[in-house]
């Protein structure tokens, strides 16, 4: 990739002109030389300071995906060009997802023994950090995401659901969200998928997470699903982590959206749309108009 591109993406990671000198081993007159040149080049301006902070542009944002998928693209054919070993294909995926959702797909991978892969499992913010720098080939991802910057397909649909102990008053039954005030909540960690759902079908409601009675935030589904299990409070996830464990009950909201989407997302523009295929089959899963 030319030395600009590469000096931009990392400006674009640091919106620092000094730390991106340091990062790319240049002098920061350098690194500002190369960015008006590019600017010039392109007619746009790619950055500006609100204040004292700098921030990228409308345009600026278009070349920084132009600039990602081209920087994948070479790497990917510098790779095929020069492999001296099969090429591992690199996943990453929610912990909704990799926890449960992902298993048959990996088993049927991985029968064929020419096939390796590597399985990062993270929340939806790291994924999508990882996926821009070009350190994953697709990601599996629920709920919202800025889909005019990315490829993608729905693998599934899934109910969202409330757990809590077989025996909770809850178990069975379509609770209202004023009943929650009493409640104490387990929940992920910020930046999970997970979590930015429930907090937007709170929000839509007029809520948010002060409305229980006690949060507490935990990074695993394991220790969140022995505690709910064990009457220490509720939570909210897929049905297929619900199903998981034989002593969680389960119950609805009213109102309260029924399925979200588990959607595949790579660069646009760019060959990962191969390891998709190969990895899913086209049959398993469809291009979201």
């Amino acid at each position: 990739m030319e030395t600009r591109l590469k000096t931009f993406l990392s400006l674009c990671e640091t919106l620092n002109y000094r730390k991106t000198a340091e990062c790319v081993n240049l002098t920061q007159p350098a690194v500002t030389k190369q960015i008006q040149s590019l600017q010039e080049e392109y007619g746009v301006k790619l950055f500006e300071y609100v204040g004292r902070t700098l921030s990228i542009t409308e345009q600026g944002l278009l070349v920084k995906q132009f600039a990602q998928s081209q920087f994948y693209n070479e790497a990917e054919l510098l790779q095929l060009l020069g492999r001296a070993e099969q090429r591992v294909l690199r996943l990453g995926a929610t912990k909704s997802i990799g926890d449960s959702v992902l298993d048959e797909y990996l088993e049927k991978y991985l029968k064929d023994e020419r096939h390796n892969l590597s399985l990062t499992v993270a929340n939806t913010t790291k994924l999508f950090s990882l996926l821009e720098n070009s350190e994953l080939d697709f990601i599996v991802v629920e709920g919202l995401f800025e889909k005019k910057k990315y490829d993608f397909r729905l693998l599934r649909r899934e109910r969202f659901v409330g757990i809590c102990a077989k025996d909770h008053p809850f178990a069975g039954r379509n609770i209202s969200f004023e009943a929650l005030k009493t409640q104490d909540l387990f929940l992920r960690e910020p930046g999970s998928g997970t979590r930015n759902i429930f907090e937007r079908e709170l929000q839509s409601h007029g809520y948010d997470t002060s409305l229980f009675n006690r949060v507490t935030e935990l990074s695993s589904f394991q220790p969140l699903k022995k505690l709910v299990s064990k009457g220490l409070g509720i939570s909210f996830v897929y049905q297929s982590i619900a199903d998981s464990n034989e002593n969680l009950g389960c119950f609805t909201l009213e109102n309260m959206t029924a399925e979200h989407e588990f959607t595949i997302v790579w660069l646009k523009h760019t060959t990962a749309s191969y390891y998709v295929d190969a990895f899913f089959k086209e049959k398993d899963s469809k291009p979201v108009e």
